[in-house]
Parts: structure tokens; C-alpha cells; sequence
């Protein structure tokens, strides 16, 4: 059979990556969609749309009946799941294939084998794949998973055996983490994946998170496609990943890909897939698991090896045979990738909820030199809802060398306008700025290493501190000009946090010299009142992209992870600024406020109750992660507002304390 109309069984931006190379390929496209996604981009995509329940995933993409029948209603041959929701589940495989429609993926019995963690790893240990020490059985209780932990040796990793997108995961350093964590482990994987099994390995440490991109064929062809760096995670949920890897030799990259490409010979794998190994200092690297899907970060893939991983899932799918050899495949220049998601940096990476009052992602661009790409499924207007992950956007950049795509993603960052929504911009732009991330000394540990404390927002270099301050003065000669028509060159008072610089401008045909008392450089500024970016480009070559927000006096300025308020005065009026009185925030440390939108699963204190300093207080669930709310010092519960099953608002007053 032929593939002519193809129902997308997903929602949100890898819908609308789908439906892209299904029109490409002049294959029809049939969305479906929930309650909450009936303004959707990929419905407005798709060529036909067909709803199919609530707006919870369980009452939707969940249900496979459903998706059968829209493509019966539709006439679909084929159904292309995406990842997440039903794309690794072998029994929706199987009843797509009773009635006689394609599942663009592998078939039920890979699925099956590679989908629960606990038989992959012996059947890769089968197939000769390194492994990692660890317990496969089933675990009865948390006491069994502390004895199990300590006879592996701490530190070590409970996961969910159904367990995908970081849910269900814990990393334990001693019994009492052991013993929350497998209890944490167990529920959210029972409310994510119906399946309440947990297993325990040993925790690598100096890991790197590195996998192996396959495309199989069903006439017995595997390919290994090289490796995508994951390393920097989060709750074990990837945020930045790259390829190739800035860490793999020729050697190792081999060994990983014949033992991935043996693995899936192993299990008669077709389509897309990938093995994902943890890799320590020595590299030496041991399988983590296989996902029968196609993965997140499959863009980067697709930048360096010059193919569409779609097209050919599509193409093996209709039973022909990979159009390429081993020795064909290619490795060209670096990709990276960003993932953009609604969540609050500034408040330990909560999700965020709303409507996205601006979204104007950079524009993408394809040349020799250079690759802007962004894998999207929102748009201005849309609204980020509590059901579902909380990705906003894929943004990715490719160059010929790696510093040079890290450079470019810096840029491109800084060009991404989101508002409306709580949104991690700041953190990747500061990522991208890092010696340690340019340098590629990439571990798991990365953010928790490099930002203990939390996200406090960039500080900006000199460099970066100059580019602020002239901007600011440029743009505030040019609102005044047109006020008052007075020329571009004077002197100005910039402000930015407790640093005061007398900035002086000078006309220079279409440029403008910046003088400092420590550095001079003339620039060339596109921008004009009502503008929300503003582009600089100095005489040295050096491009700068910053986001602009007037304010009375001055401009909120975003720039390479740094959000400023920068007070622009005249020097007679600045002289004045030290008489302003100083607003001070009203104290809020005698509550606890809920750090996100989502629903009270549990709270653990009663009023009169004296807690001390890191003690559990209650557990807020949003996104389908359970988060476990902590007392920050010593004090007594003077009243207790919120039960289990309350659904809360950001900022909501949970728990009111005194002094003991």
C-alpha cells in the first residue's frame, strides 16, 4: 500500500513537523485534536482535522479507539504517532496493524521489547551491548529499593520500567533519598504511564547523556546516523543537545553505533529509533535504553547528516528499502539545539501557563555558512495550558565548526520575542555564554553544577555590559530626537544596577562613536521608536541583537540572558537620582506561596506543627511532575489554606507561618 493521506497521532510543534514533510512528500494530512487544541497550529495545518475528545491527554491522545476511528472517518492509511502519547505503545501498534492501517514506527514486538526498560536491558546485554550495573526485578516497596541501593553502592538512578521525558526518575545519594524517591518514582509514573514498575542502577558519575540516531529498513538494513550530545538535562529532561558530540573519538563513535545498529538487528527493528547510552570521563559507555520512536532533538540529526528523518520513517514505511549505505551517511559541520519552554528560570524552572501575548521567533534561514531552524507549535495569540508539556519551541543552528553554531544560537536567542508566559530564553542564552559549555566540558550534572543556587539571571561581560549601555544611549538619543529634534550627538547618564557610565555620542555619517571613559567604538544602530529589537553592528565585525521596552525612564533591556532595567538620564537631571526614594518590596517570608499553576496532591503539616529548615510541606503536581515544596527555615504552621485536589494559581498562599 501506497501512503497517500496520513493521520498524525500528536498535538503541538512535532505535529506541525510531520505534516511539513507529508505535504513536501504530496502525502494529505489529517489532524486530531482535544478540546483545549481546537485552535491549534497543527489543526490549522493539516489538510483535515478531527476531534477527539477532553482536553486531558487520557481523554484524547490517549485513546486509541479513537484514533482508529478518525482514520477510518478520514480515510487515513497510515498514522504517524510522533513522540509521547501512544508512539511507543505496542498494543495502539498492533490494533493499527488488525485493522489494516500502517503504523509509521516499528512494529508491536520491538515496541514491546525495547519499550519496558527492565527487558531492553537484558536483551541488549544479549545483543553484547555494554550495560549498567543494576537491579532488573521488580521492587515491592521502598524498603526493598533502599537495600537494593545500598547493595548497588550510592549513588544510584530509580526509574520508571515505562518511563520517558524525565517522569518517574530519581537520582538517590542515601537511604532517605532512596526511600522518597522510589515512592516519588512510583506515582508519577502510575499517573503517566499507567504502569507503576520501578527499577535501580548504578548512577554513573561524570556522565554524559549520548545517543545513537537508527533508521532501519524491513529488508534487514540498519543504520547508526552518528550521535547527539544530551548532556545538558534537568530532572533528567534534555534542554540543550548538539551533534556530533564535542566529547566522542572516531573509536567510540563506531563501537556505539555497531552495538545500537546489533540491538536493533537483534529485535527485527524497522523505522526510527534511538539507543541512548550514559558515557563516563574514560568513555566508556553502557546503554541507558532505546526509544522506538522518533526522538525530540531529531533536528540536529537531520542538520549535520543532510537527511529527513520523517521522509524516510514515511519511506519505510511504505516498504521501500533506505535509499543510502553505511558508508554514505555523512557528518557535516555542527547543530545545536534549544528548547524552549514555558517555565519560570527564575523560580527553580516552574512551569508556566497563559497566553502568548508575542511570539516572534528568529527568522529561519538555510545558506553555506549558516542554518536557522525552528520546530514550532504555537503562535502569537495561543495559549500554553496545563495539560500538556510545556514546550514552546525547538531552535536550532548549524555552522561549519561548533563554536561558530554556538555563536549563532546565542544570536538567534536574543532575537526570540516571547511574552505573556514565564519562559527559559534567559537561561539558554546564558548557557551559550559559558566558558564550560564553549569549551564542551558537558556532564548531567551540568546546571545543577554550574547554577547551585538556582537561575539569578546572566551576568553580563564587559563586552556585553558595553553593548547594553550604548545601546541604551543610542536608542534614547534617537527618542529624543524625535521629540525635540535635537541631534544624535550629547552626552547621557546610563544606569544599569548600581553602575553609572557617562556615555558621550558623536555623529559619523550613518554611524554613531560611542565614548566611554573605558572604551570608544563606533556603531551602526537599526532601530526606531516603537521598535521591540534593536540591531548593532560595530565597526570590529561584531554583531549584537538586544530586546527593547521603553520605560519612563529608560529601557528594559534583555540581552544575552541578562534582564535590566537601565535608567537613561540627562547628566543635570542624573545628578538628582540619589534623592529618589527606594521602594521596598513587602516581606512575604512568613508564607508559602505556590511556585506554579498546578494541583495539590498532598500536604504534609498541620496547623501548630513546628518544621524545620528543608522539611517537606506539601507536593504540587503541574505538568505531570510532582513537586515537593520545602520549608525554608525553622517555624511553626499557623494555618494550613489548601487541601488536596485544590487547583492553584502561581503565587497562591498555601501555608502561613510564624516564629517559634
Amino acid at each position: 500500500m501506497t501512503i497517500t493521506k496520513l493521520l498524525i497521532a500528536n498535538r503541538g510543534e512535532i505535529a506541525c513537523r510531520v505534516i511539513k514533510t507529508a505535504k513536501k512528500m504530496g502525502i494529505a494530512t489529517v489532524a486530531v485534536y482535544s478540546d483545549a487544541d481546537k485552535e491549534a497550529l497543527h489543526v490549522r495545518m493539516a489538510d483535515e482535522a478531527v476531534h477527539i475528545g477532553g482536553s486531558a491527554a487520557k481523554d484524547s491522545y490517549l485513546l486509541a479507539d479513537r484514533i482508529i476511528a478518525a482514520c477510518k472517518q478520514t480515510g487515513a492509511q497510515a498514522v504517524h504517532p510522533g513522540y509521547g502519547f501512544l508512539s511507543e505503545n505496542a498494543s495502539f501498534s498492533a490494533a493499527l496493524e488488525a485493522e489494516g492501517i500502517i503504523f509509521v514506527g516499528p512494529g508491536p514486538k520491538a515496541i514491546e521489547a525495547m519499550g519496558d526498560k527492565i527487558t531492553s536491558k537484558k536483551l541488549a546485554a544479549e545483543a553484547g551491548v555494554s550495560t549498567v550495573p543494576g537491579h532488573m526485578g521488580l521492587i515491592a516497596d521502598a524498603e526493598e529499593a533502599v537495600a537494593i541501593s545500598k547493595s548497588i553502592g550510592y549513588p544510584v538512578m530509580i526509574k520508571a520500567s515505562a518511563g520517558g521525558g524525565g517522569k518517574g526518575m530519581r537520582i538517590a545519594w542515601n537511604d532517605d533519598e532512596a526511600r522518597e524517591g522510589f515512592e516519588r518514582s512510583k506515582s508519577e509514573a502510575a499517573s503517566s504511564f499507567g504502569d507503576d514498575r520501578i527499577f535501580i542502577e548504578k548512577f554513573v558519575t561524570e556522565p554524559r547523556h549520548i545517543e545513537i540516531q537508527l533508521i532501519a529498513d524491513s529488508h534487514g538494513n540498519v543504520l547508526y546516523l552518528n550521535e547527539r550530545e544530551c548532556s545538558i538535562q534537568r530532572r533528567n529532561q534534555k534542554v540543550i543537545e548538539e551533534a556530533p558530540s564535542p566529547f566522542l573519538d572516531e573509536a567510540t563513535r563506531k563501537a556505539m553505533g555497531e552495538q545500537s545498529v546489533a540491538l536493533a538487528k537483534a529485535v527485527g527493528y524497522r523505522s526510527a529509533g534511538t539507543v541512548e547510552f550514559i558515557v563516563d570521563k574514560d568513555r566508556n559507555f553502557y546503554f541507558l535504553e532505546m526509544n522506538t520512536r522518533l526522538q525530540v532533538e531529531h533536528p540536529v540529526t537531520e542538520l549535520i547528516s543532510g537527511l529527513d528523518l520523517v521522509e524516510l520513517m514515511l519511506r519505510v514505511a511504505n516498504g521501500e528499502k533506505l535509499p543510502l549505505t553505511q558508508d554514505q551517511v555523512q557528518r557535516n559541520g555542527w547543530a545545536i539545539e534549544s528548547r524552549l519552554y514555558a517555565e519560570d528560570p527564575y523560580r527553580n524552572f516552574l512551569p508556566s501557563t497563559g497566553r502568548l501575548t508575542r511570539y516572534r521567533p528568529p527568522a529561519e534561514s538555510v545558506s553555506e555558512t549558516l542554518v536557522v531552524r525552528n520546530d514550532t507549535g504555537v503562535f502569537e495569540g495561543g495559549e500554553i495550558s496545563t495539560f500538556y508539556d510545556p514546550m514552546i519551541a525547538k531552535l536550532c543552528t548549524w555552522a561549519p565548526t561548533r563554536i561558530e553554531a554556538v555563536d549563532a544560537m546565542a544570536i538567534a536567542l536574543d532575537s526570540f520575542e516571547v511574552e505573556g508566559v514565564g519562559n527559559n530564553l534567559p537561561f539558554l542564552s546564558t548557557v551559550m555564554e559559558q566558558d564550560r559549555f564553549r569549551e564542551g566540558r558537558l556532564t548531567t550534572g551540568y546546571i545543577a553544577e554550574e547554577f547551585p543556587e538556582g537561575f539569578q539571571g546572566a551576568q553580563l561581560s564587559d563586552e556585553h555590559h558595553f553593548d547594553v549601555v550604548a545601546a541604551a544611549a543610542v536608542l534614547m538619543a534617537r527618542r529624543d530626537q524625535r521629540r525635540t529634534g535635537a541631534q544624535a550627538e550629547s552626552q547621557w547618564h546610563v544606569q544599569v544596577g548600581d553602575k553609572a557610565e557617562k556615555v558621550v555620542l558623536h555623529q559619523q555619517g550613518p554611524d554613531i562613536l560611542v565614548d566611554l571613559d573605558w572604551r570608544s567604538e563606533a556603531v551602526r544602530v537599526t532601530w526606531q521608536p516603537g521598535d521591540s529589537i534593536a540591531h548593532l553592528d560595530w565597526s570590529g565585525g561584531r554583531h549584537a541583537v538586544l530586546k527593547v521596552t521603553p520605560t519612563t525612564s529608560g529601557f528594559r533591556i534583555r540581552y544575552r540572558g541578562a534582564d535590566l532595567k537601565v535608567v537613561v538620564l540627562r547628566p543635570h537631571i542624573a545628578k538628582y537620582l540619589s534623592h529618589m526614594p527606594i521602594k521596598v518590596p513587602p516581606d512575604m517570608s512568613k508564607y508559602l506561596l505556590c511556585p506554579m499553576p498546578g494541583q495539590v496532591v498532598r500536604v504534609d503539616v498541620k496547623e501548630g506543627d513546628v518544621v524545620e529548615d528543608g522539611q517537606a510541606l506539601a507536593i504540587v503536581e503541574a505538568m505531570k511532575m510532582e513537586n515537593v515544596l520545602r520549608a525554608q527555615k525553622r517555624a511553626r504552621v499557623k494555618k494550613v489554606h489548601v487541601a488536596p485536589g485544590a487547583v492553584l494559581a502561581v503565587d497562591a498562599v498555601m501555608i502561613e507561618f510564624e516564629a517559634v
